[in-house]
């Protein structure tokens, strides 16, 4: 006898949001690098799920962070193949939360996902299953995956112009650590969950050395991924304040990695991250920015290309990946 197998473009994750997912002491809300790990974890089922073979994290961007997950929430992570390429799926992901006496799910933060196939034995990117869509609202998030592609190569093509090696008097820090073996994923390397959140650990205590307050991810504009990163590798996250804005702080966030042999110098860029924090008071109310004059060129430089980057962003006005109209509850 035959058995036909279906697969199947969505993933939902479900699970109880922990103490221990909370970063900062005094917060009742989950950290934006706690909630990106589990988007990934549900991003990648769904793309091994459908491609059937291991896939690595090529890109993660259009992250909105619009309320804190309370510990002790259920969370819902929901993903789907938006688009594939010949070895590319692009994963749009939601994220829900209810308290579990009520049962009713609200949406806190939505992104898209973009993972690469991977033949185990030679290491190479391999072709994966073309996604067909089926209904007027697939064909919809499809389209709209399409139109993020010319936007993210504009900001790729803008972010590529720019140095961060010259002298400068910006809000910085600069960690350094090895990668463990409990950071594995399942094809032996840093799991980029595991990698988005020491992104947004630095970005956190960046923003709050510079701003006095407790701060929040609020936005995320693109993480490149440009290479994997080895257990054992001495890791460097580098957090760099490159524009203030009314309430908001948006920092340059650089993953860099390779052989602790080689010394700091022989470093790499790993990863590469643009992420927008907001500080907020006692009540998780908004707090006005103090504010950074850039004064050094570079820092100069980098102050422009922040707003740039929202301008091509408002250049392109790609279409939502979520539809208004999607239902916003689970009963």
């Amino acid at each position: 006898m035959t058995t036909t197998t279906t697969k199947s473009p969505r993933v939902t994750l479900r699970f109880m949001a922990a103490p221990t997912d909370i970063l900062q002491a005094g917060s009742f809300g989950v950290h934006g690098g706690r909630v990106l790990e589990w988007i990934d974890k549900a991003a990648y089922a769904c793309a091994v799920q459908w491609s059937s073979t291991y896939c690595v994290t090529a890109y993660v961007g259009h992250i909105h962070f619009t309320r804190p997950i309370p510990s002790g929430h259920l969370v819902e992570v929901r993903s789907r193949v938006a688009l594939t390429g010949r070895s590319s799926m692009h994963i749009v992901n939601e994220v829900y939360s209810a308290d579990p006496r009520e049962g009713v799910f609200t949406r806190a933060c939505d992104c898209l996902v973009i993972f690469v196939a991977k033949d185990t034995a030679t290491g190479k990117s391999t072709p994966v299953p073309p996604f067909v869509p089926e209904t007027a609202e697939e064909q919809r998030v499809e389209e709209a995956a399409k139109s993020r592609i010319g936007l993210r190569q504009a900001i790729q093509a803008e972010m590529e112009k720019q140095t961060y090696e010259g002298p400068s008097d910006a809000p910085r820090l600069v960690t350094r650590f090895l990668a463990k073996p409990t950071d594995v994923n399942w094809g032996g390397k840093v799991h980029g969950g595991t990698a988005m959140e020491w992104i947004d650990e630095a970005g956190v205590a960046c923003s709050m050395e510079w701003s006095g307050e407790r701060t929040v991810a609020v936005y995320a504009g693109g993480i490149r991924f440009y290479k994997p990163i080895a257990i054992g590798d001495l890791i460097e996250v580098d957090a760099r304040m490159m524009r203030t804005d009314r309430r908001s702080m948006q920092m340059s966030i650089h993953v860099r990695s390779g052989s602790p042999r080689g010394g700091r110098e022989h470093l790499t860029e790993a990863i590469h991250a643009t992420v927008s924090y907001i500080g907020i008071d006692e009540d998780d109310e908004p707090l006005e920015a103090r504010q950074f004059l850039p004064v050094t060129d570079e820092d100069k430089r980098l102050h422009e290309h922040a707003q740039v980057l929202r301008d091509l962003r408002a250049d392109y006005r790609p279409m939502p990946l979520i539809s208004n109209a999607a239902p916003n509850h689970v009963d």
